[in-house]
Parts: C-alpha cells; structure tokens; sequence
C-alpha cells in the first residue's frame, strides 16, 4: 500500500450504496466538453447522472448498458445540469482511456452492488 493511500474502516465503505442501473436515455451535456446527460433506470426510480464520458463513449451507444451507480450520493450542479449519482469506472492515470464498469450478465435495474 503506498503512503498516500488513505485506509478506511469497513463500517466507512458500507456507507457507500450502489445499485445496477439501466441506462435509458443519453445526450452530450450541451454546456461541457467532457460531460454526457444519462437518464437511469434504477428500479424503483430514475435519475439523471452527469458522467465525463465524453470523448470514450458515443452517447447512443451507453442506451441499453447496465452500469454501476453510487446512489446516495448529494446531488451535485455540474455545469447548469443537476447530476444525482456516480457511476463507476476505471481509467488510465492519464484519463486517455475510461471505461465503465457493469455486471458481467444482464441483471435487474435496482439490484443491489456489494
């Protein structure tokens, strides 16, 4: 573990609530270069999630993924569009590549991520 690495109690990463969500929607964020407007299925609602996709992803290709949402999350103003979740992915140091993170079968919206 490198010294810069903060350790965290495990009663700290239970706070942490992510759910599998569908994506149902998705469009360029027309006032940022690097941000993607998702509307998310979560199962027993939707929310609207502001990623920096941009650039990795096509915004009609990401319609139909399963991805991984952190959902109690505060909701955040990312240039004029509210943004109410994160959703997981890794990326190179550098940010030259980004991808998202999903469940390795289809699984339904809502279902819980442990």
């Amino acid at each position: 573990m490198s010294e810069t690495t903060e350790v965290i109690q495990f009663e700290d990463f239970l706070k942490v609530k992510m759910r599998v969500g569908k994506v149902l929607e998705a469009h360029d964020h027309p006032n940022a270069d690097k941000l993607i407007v998702l509307k998310v299925d979560l199962g027993n609602e939707q929310r609207q999630i502001c990623a920096g996709l941009r650039g990795h992803y096509q915004a009609d290709a990401l319609v139909g993924r399963n991805i991984v949402v952190v959902t109690n999350l505060a909701p955040r103003m990312m240039r004029g569009q509210e943004s109410n979740g994160m959703l997981l992915a890794a990326s190179t140091a550098d940010h030259t590549r980004v991808i998202l993170l999903s469940p390795e079968s289809d699984i339904p919206p809502g279902s819980p991520v442990s």
